[in-house]
Parts: C-alpha cells; sequence; structure tokens
C-alpha cells in the first residue's frame, strides 16, 4: 500500500504544482492585457497552449489581445476555441457572437446572443446586439418584442423607448413612433435623438413649420450638432427658403465640412438672394469638385447673367445643356423601347403615348408612321392615322433612313383611301 499512497501524493503534487503555475501565467496575462502589452500577452498565450492547450481562459486572454490590434479574424478564432472548450461562459460566448456581429455575420451571430439572451433575459447588453441583428434584416416585429420586455420593468427608459420607437418608425408606423418620441421629450426634453427623429416625423407628414421649430429647439440644446443644422437647412432648402437655408449651411462650412453639395447650395442661395458676386465663389468651388452637375452650371449661368457677364453666363448655361442632352436622348430612346414593349403587348393605345413622349426628346420622323399604323391598323382611327400619315410625310426629309419616291406615293395613297375610301 505504501509505494501506491506515495505515487498518489506525488501525481497530485504535480497536478497542484501545475495548476498553481498555470494560474499564476494567467495572473500575468491579466496583468499584461490592463496594461495594453498586447503583442506580450499573444506570444506568452502562445506558450502557454503549447503545454495546456485546453485552457479556455488562455485563448480568451489571447482573443482580447488580438481584438485590441485589430486583428479580426485570429481574434475571433481564439474566441471560438474558448466557447467551445467552455460553452456555458457568457463572456467567451458574447465575444464570439459580438465578433461575427461585427463583421457582418449575423446568422453566426444570431444563436449565439440568442442563447446567452435566454440565460439572462435582463442583460440590455445582450439584447442590444441581438435586437440589432432584427433591424439589420428587417424583423421589427422580434426587436419590438425585446424592447418591450424592457420597458415593461423600466416604463421610463428613454433608451428602450427611442429603441421602440426606431422600430416602429422602419416599420412604418409613423403615428405610433411619433407617440413614443414626443412621450420621450416629455420625460427628457433635451433628447437630441428624438428631437431628430420626430422632426424627420413632421416633415414627412408635412407639418414642415413644427419639424424646424423642433430643430431649432435642438440647436438651442446643442449648437455644435452640425447634422441639426444640416437638417434645417435641408427642410429650409426643400421649400426654396434658399436663404434660410444658406444660414445653415455657411454654419456647417465654417465647421469644416467642404461637401460639393453645401458648397453648391450656399451659390444658390447667394443667387437668389440677388448677390451674384458671392454666389459664382462658392459656385466655381462646387463646379471644381464636380463638374458634371448641371444645377451648379445652371446657377454659374444665372449669377454671370446678373454681373451682365455674358460670354460667362453663355459658356456656363451651354455646359448645363451639354450635361442634360445625353440624358434627355436617353429618356427619349426608354419612351422607345417601352412603347415597343406595349405595341408587342398589345397595349396600342399606350405605345402611341410612349411614342409621342419620345418625340418630345428624341424627334425622329419614323415615329409618326408608326404611330400611324397602329391608328390605321389596329385601332381604325382614321382622323389620326391620316395625321400621322401626313406628319410623316412633311418631315421624312429629317429621317436618318433613306426612303425611296416609291414608298412616299405608298403613303400618299393611303392617305387618299382614307380620306375617300377609294383607291386608284
Amino acid at each position: 500500500m505504501r509505494p501506491l499512497t506515495i505515487s498518489i501524493i506525488l501525481t497530485a503534487f504535480v497536478v497542484s504544482h501545475a495548476t498553481a503555475q498555470t494560474a499564476g501565467q494567467t495572473a500575468a496575462v491579466n496583468t499584461m492585457l490592463f496594461r495594453g502589452e498586447y503583442q506580450k500577452v499573444i506570444d506568452t498565450c502562445k506558450q502557454i497552449i503549447k503545454y495546456d492547450s485546453l485552457n479556455p481562459e488562455i485563448h480568451y486572454s489571447m482573443g482580447m489581445a488580438y481584438r485590441n490590434i485589430l486583428m479580426e479574424d485570429s481574434s475571433i478564432a481564439c474566441f471560438s476555441k474558448a466557447a467551445g472548450l467552455d460553452p456555458g461562459n457568457k463572456a467567451y460566448s458574447y465575444m464570439l457572437a459580438r465578433g461575427y456581429y461585427e463583421k457582418g455575420k449575423y446568422k453566426l451571430a444570431e444563436p449565439l446572443f440568442r442563447a446567452i439572451c435566454s440565460s439572462d433575459s435582463t442583460n440590455w447588453l445582450y439584447a442590444y446586439h441581438l435586437t440589432s441583428i432584427f433591424m439589420q434584416t428587417l424583423r421589427y416585429d422580434e426587436a419590438i418584442d425585446i424592447y418591450n420586455e424592457f420597458l415593461e420593468n423600466e416604463p421610463a427608459n428613454c433608451v428602450y423607448l427611442n429603441k421602440l420607437a426606431w422600430a416602429s418608425l422602419k416599420k412604418g408606423d409613423l403615428d405610433y413612433a411619433t407617440v413614443l418620441y414626443t412621450n420621450i421629450l416629455a420625460i427628457d426634453n433635451k433628447n437630441i435623438v428624438a428631437i431628430k427623429n420626430l422632426a424627420y416625423l413632421y416633415s414627412v407628414t408635412k407639418n414642415y413649420e413644427t419639424a424646424v421649430q423642433l430643430l431649432t429647439t435642438g440647436i438651442g440644446i446643442d449648437s455644435s450638432d452640425m447634422d441639426l443644422y444640416i437638417r434645417r437647412a435641408s427642410l429650409n432648402y426643400s421649400k426654396h427658403y434658399t436663404k434660410r437655408a444658406l444660414d445653415d449651411y455657411l454654419v456647417v462650412l465654417a465647421s469644416g465640412d467642404s461637401s460639393v453639395l453645401y458648397l453648391k447650395r450656399i451659390g444658390i442661395g447667394y443667387c437668389n438672394n440677388l448677390q451674384p458676386d458671392v454666389a459664382v465663389k462658392y459656385l466655381h468651388k462646387a463646379y471644381d469638385l464636380d463638374t458634371s452637375d448641371y444645377e451648379t452650371c445652371s446657377y454659374l449661368g444665372q449669377s454671370y447673367y446678373n454681373l451682365r457677364d455674358f460670354n460667362n453666363s453663355i459658356c456656363y448655361y451651354n455646359k448645363a445643356i451639354g450635361i442634360l442632352t445625353p440624358a434627355t436622348v436617353q429618356l427619349g430612346l426608354t419612351y422607345i423601347l417601352t412603347g415597343e414593349s406595349q405595341k408587342e403587348n398589345g397595349m396600342f393605345g399606350d405605345a402611341i403615348k410612349s411614342y409621342k413622349a419620345a418625340m418630345k426628346f428624341k424627334p425622329d420622323p419614323n415615329l409618326y408612321m408608326i404611330m400611324a399604323n397602329l391608328y390605321d391598323d389596329k385601332l381604325n382611327d382614321r382622323k389620326n392615322a391620316i395625321y400621322y400619315y401626313q406628319k410623316f410625310l412633311e418631315n421624312i426629309k429629317d429621317s436618318k433612313m433613306n426612303f425611296t419616291p416609291e414608298y412616299s406615293e405608298t403613303v400618299k395613297k393611303r392617305i387618299e383611301f382614307l380620306k375617300t375610301g377609294r383607291s386608284e
């Protein structure tokens, strides 16, 4: 019995020593993590794993180090190993789920978040990520159910109310979202998120003045929030109050945001405010950033006209025409193609409407002949058939196709038959 007893004691001593050594190394790793010595953490963990590969805490610590040096894939691999070794550890599962979530791998993240939410349904951090997945995948009702569960315990929590209101807004329940955002402001009248979203809701329901008033209130609360100025400027601009919009866009520009849209709208504001000399300054800056914007060119043309600089006015109006022409030609072609599809589908009246629309953008004598044939052969409308056959003959010289004199004579004979009912 004695040799066996000694053997057990020795084994217990070795295990105890190894456990103590690992515990000491784990503590040292945690200290290095706290100090931000992430590469040292990774190197140390790799050494420990060589003889203790089943220690989930070491894999977790190495994952945290990788995460802090932005090596996401290596971080996820470590968290996956830790969670696999200790499936019941919420910290390991959470970090793995969060890694998947941040990579946009929602199908992998969702079951992990569901599991940890089931084990701790009161943890908002877990619920936040799960509901975010629901919102990203347009499953608003599932997110709403969870928000309502949290609100049952804290009905005045503006974080939960904001989330519920946003989900309702995205779902299309604008009335309920409006009520929720109004309730939030009754609890916290300085809640900027609620102010912005309630202003948006009022703007889409045509309550323009109320929306602007809310944004103005928001600016009074936080004058450094440029998004409030941008929203108010956009609302004013949409109502053609370009002078009011100008003042806000100037604030945004002074903050360092020189986006082409803001430069252009500042220029338009000055142009409409009869300050063409200032307008051209900003419009030229916008033009330098985007030479393909017809509106910038058009307002440059107008500003130079007001300055009596007709050469530059003509120059920029011509640039605007050059930008618009390809679009109008393409629009004309699209109407023609639509008409062809309608014709083949037996929708002859609609096809004629499309051809007429095409003529406004892409005049083509051949379309007169197509419409005449439809009125003649498909709609039995002699009056319109005669009219469009004649229009074809009047404009045949402008056609890109070559028609023989014999073809013209055939058209004339058809017109005569439709008028008299007699053919030669």
